[in-house]
């Protein structure tokens, strides 16, 4: 009965966390946001004059230098393009439904100088492809419609988190402990807050990066405003498989539209691409969070695999997280004696004093180590 009963609630459980996915992954990506936003309190706190025991201020502080800085950038991108970048995104609707129908094939034939027999094969083509093209264009649509909303809504609940954040973590604590394990939960907590510092300064390496790549190719190629550029192409490195699309979309069209060579940005985009994605990312998250390169490869194939783009940018935290766990737990089993069908000798007992006076004598400071290295992350 009890297996029974244990049974169904896993199984009502995992039907309400697939019910409430999406909320679930907002409010994940929340939490992810507050720690990389948290920096930047802390050194506004550290440095104010005032209020320095109130952490509220300090978290509007830090809203309004990083609206401040968004605006900046936009300042220096829109001026001078916004009309002709108007004028792109109607055309690509336009474009799009032409795509569908087929009526660009004519329109590159004329152009290109094709014969009407390779003409009418392209026509043919997309004509038969017409119900994949429009599923895609609307689920394009879908994808930036849900965006959106996320990108306003995330940064509103990560206040919350940023404010009062370590006083909601210990209500979770004293609500799934005991007083047998509270202080086992407790040091868990702190290594995953450990962890997911480490996650978000990969994170925050790899944009910097994005940032330096995208910046010299284009400064090396004379694309105009190529800083500002680069500093977009770095802060969309934070949003897997779409804010690299995005990043270079937007670094190509600036090319086309000031006459500069896009093409061979798109291939120096596209060798970064590979690089980050197969040889740098993968080195830089098994450094911070003590995965493997393999392993950190494979977990975000199989992770894009499972959940799409939010599987890709929540499958190392999962993975490192479940590290985690598992090894503090493993850690605090108790460890059984094995019978070897002979009782120790005096050789026996030799060997194994010296080991726990070792051990013995290495456990305090091991232990006193830890608050250190949990304050210094």
């Amino acid at each position: 009965m009890n297996v029974l009963l244990t049974t169904l609630l896993f199984a009502v459980a995992l039907a309400i966390v697939y019910i409430a996915r999406a909320v679930i992954v907002i409010f994940v990506f929340s939490i992810l946001f507050a720690y990389l936003i948290n920096p930047i309190v802390r050194f506004v706190q550290r440095h104010s004059l005032l209020f320095k025991n109130l952490r509220g201020p300090h978290v509007a502080e830090a809203y309004f230098a990083l609206l401040i800085f968004i605006a900046l950038i936009a300042h220096v991108l829109v001026p001078g393009y916004l009309g002709r970048s108007s004028k792109l995104i109607q055309q690509i609707s336009v474009w799009s439904d032409r795509l569908a129908t087929g009526e660009i094939a004519t329109d590159m034939g004329s152009k290109y100088g094709w014969s009407d027999t390779q003409t009418r094969r392209l026509r043919t083509l997309l004509v038969q492809h017409r119900p994949d093209i429009q599923n895609a264009m609307g689920a394009t649509q879908r994808f930036a419609t849900v965006s959106i909303g996320a990108v306003v809504v995330i940064p509103i609940l990560s206040i919350f988190f940023l404010s009062d954040g370590e006083n909601l973590a210990n209500q979770v604590i004293q609500l799934v402990s005991t007083k047998d394990n509270y202080a086992r939960i407790r040091l868990l907590a702190d290594e995953l807050n450990v962890m997911l510092h480490h996650y978000i300064r990969a994170k925050v390496i790899l944009g910097g990066l994005s940032f330096g790549y995208a910046s010299i190719g284009m400064l090396i190629l004379g694309f105009p405003h190529a800083l500002a550029l680069g500093v977009l192409a770095g802060i969309l490195e934070f949003i897997p498989i779409a804010g690299w699309m995005i990043a270079a979309t937007t670094i190509i069209t600036f090319g086309i539209l000031s006459h500069c060579p896009w093409i061979w940005m798109a291939a120096l985009l596209g060798v970064w691409r590979m690089l980050i994605d197969y040889w740098i990312a993968p080195r830089v998250m098994g450094r911070e969070l003590e995965i493997h390169p393999l392993l950190a490869i494979f977990t975000l194939m199989a992770g894009g695999a499972v959940g799409g783009f939010v599987g890709v940018y929540l499958a190392l935290p999962i993975v490192a997280a479940l590290r985690v766990v598992w090894r503090r737990f493993a850690s605090a089993a108790p460890t059984s004696t094995v019978t070897t069908g002979r009782l120790p000798s005096s050789e026996d007992s030799g060997r194994l004093v010296p080991a726990m006076n070792q051990v013995g004598s290495a456990g305090p400071t091991i232990l006193e180590g830890i608050p250190g290295q949990l304050k210094q992350s």
